[in-house]
């Protein structure tokens, strides 16, 4: 999902700090190329326009004892923005209460006890954790099962509290506002490029202060956590997980090699983070100084939903299936997939290929090619439009040519939408150009196999027997790619060996 903000403090959520970089990895190269080849905006098709926000029935007890609550809060309506981007709102009553009793204890232990805080969970199985200005706390659905104990995810929700008490926002805006201004004074009164030269400059100064801000936030949250009596090294855990969950995503797209370092990032490197968490925690005391109370909050979020939801679309390997919409689609070997709110991405060969598939309502009036050829795509080459029929279905087939990009078009009529397929590769070979004709074909239909494969899938607990291994646990879980190295990661374990009678996370049906 795209990055969340707005204009002022009220439409800025404090953080999105805990994010892995894979959406920024997705955002790079071909696929950036395939979203800017895109004149008009689409997503696969929900209803009424807005997000497809599923809240089931499930109504949580209140907590004995929880932080004042926020009912109608100034940003109730960012909010509601926030969560309908997310997914919904997930339910999942043992998690709620648990994380509001951990809310509770760090609540009094920050800064500004009398600051009402809530916590929501997001229906998103990415990694994130954010907060607004007026106290009310996101975490993913995808963080809670990185996380390994209730000191790992007490020290994120510590470090979004320290945001809030920090007013990191707010001062953020502020310096926004002023760079703006002095970048058009610039311009004014001496000339356009330097105007330019000066909101580069800023841009980078701004980087810089919300970096700082990361850091101050994870040395506030330490903190907090440890006079809370949770561990203080639960955060740099936790990003240790986050690292590993960062480079296991990329290797699976095919990167090599570390990343160069971003300086107009405005979230410090991981391994710096790490290091600083670490030094912090030391000041404090030694290992074993607080609590890390791995098994209550194992207890708590086994059975939660893992990974996408299948309402919206579930990834399966290379394979996307919709039961909702009713169809399935193949990307091709080697390509890596990711759902978002907008569309399916994928990436292969550390981002030299990319596609995306998305939908819109069936124009009234206009034909496939007649849509094809009406704007919505940059640099398409009209001599190169053909007809088509895939798996029954009318299809308009194309090329594009954009920069340094080339482009492989497809739009299929399905029900009430057409489908849009769109591979961006710099050189398109006739080999690339079938690999990417035969992934176009496989659009089709569910089958009753496939909408079978579509069950959600858990997380699951198991305890580890006298003849269990890593390996064994790993063989019991379904639909994840290299199921022993998700199991380690899962797990925060750094070799296979096991405790006999410990706790693990699986993934199944």
């Amino acid at each position: 999902m795209a990055a969340v903000g707005g204009k002022g403090t009220r439409g800025r959520p404090a953080a999105c700090t805990w994010q892995a970089k894979t959406r920024q990895d997705l955002a790079r190269g071909a696929v950036a190329a395939a979203l800017l080849l895109l004149a008009g905006c689409s997503t696969l098709e929900r209803q009424g326009g807005g997000p497809d926000v599923s809240i089931p029935p499930v109504a949580p007890s209140p907590p004995e004892a929880a932080p004042k609550t926020l009912a109608e809060s100034p940003n109730e309506a960012e909010r509601k923005r926030l969560i309908a981007l997310y997914g919904g709102e997930y339910r999942w009553p043992r998690a709620e209460n648990y994380l509001n009793d951990v809310l509770v204890r760090l609540a009094k232990a920050s800064e500004t006890p009398g600051q009402p805080y809530r916590v929501t969970i997001l229906n998103s199985g990415v990694v994130n954790a954010f907060a607004l200005p007026s106290g009310d706390l996101f975490v993913t659905r995808g963080l809670l099962a990185l996380a390994n104990d209730t000191s790992e995810v007490a020290a994120v929700m510590a470090h979004e509290i320290a945001h809030v008490t920090a007013r990191h926002a707010f001062l953020r805006a502020e310096q926004e506002k002023k760079a703006a201004v002095i970048a058009q004074a610039a311009s004014v009164i001496q000339s356009r490029q330097k105007g330019k030269e000066v909101e580069a400059s800023s841009a980078m100064t701004i980087a810089g202060f919300s970096r700082q801000q990361e850091l101050d936030a994870d040395q506030i949250g330490i903190g907090v956590t440890a006079r809370a009596g949770y561990d203080p090294f639960g955060g740099s855990r936790f990003l240790k997980s986050l690292a590993r969950s960062s480079a296991f995503r990329a290797s699976l797209m095919g990167q090599k090699g570390a990343e160069k370092p971003d300086f107009l990032a405005s979230h410090p490197s991981t391994p710096e983070r790490i290091d600083a968490a670490l030094q912090a925690a030391r000041q404090i005391g030694g290992p074993g100084l607080g609590e890390a109370a791995r098994a209550p909050y194992l207890a708590a979020i086994g059975g939660m939903a893992f990974g996408d939801d299948p309402t919206e679309g579930a990834i399966r390997g290379r394979k996307f299936i919709h039961p909702r919409l009713g169809f399935a689609f193949e990307a091709p070997e080697g390509f890596v997939l990711e759902n978002s709110s907008q569309a399916v991405l994928g990436v292969a060969d550390g981002g030299a290929e990319a596609l995306r598939l998305d939908s819109v309502r069936t124009p009234q009036g206009k034909t496939l090619a007649e849509y094809l050829n009406s704007g919505w795509i940059d640099g398409l080459l009209e001599s190169s439009i053909q007809s088509a029929e895939i798996n029954g279905m009318p299809t308009v087939l194309a090329h594009a040519r954009a920069g340094e990009w080339n482009f492989r078009v497809a739009v299929i009529a399905f029900h009430e939408d057409f489908y849009r397929i769109i591979f961006a590769v710099k050189a398109l070979t006739p080999e690339a150009d079938e690999r990417f004709i035969r992934s176009i074909r496989s659009f089709a239909p569910m089958t009753p196999e496939e909408a079978a494969r579509a069950q959600p899938l858990h997380l699951r607990l198991a305890i580890a027997g006298p003849i269990d291994s890593a390996e064994s646990l790993a063989a019991k879980m379904t639909g994840v790619d290299r199921s022993l190295d998700q199991f380690l990661l899962l797990n925060e374990l750094e070799s296979p060996a096991l405790r006999l009678g410990e706790t693990y996370k699986l993934v199944t049906n």
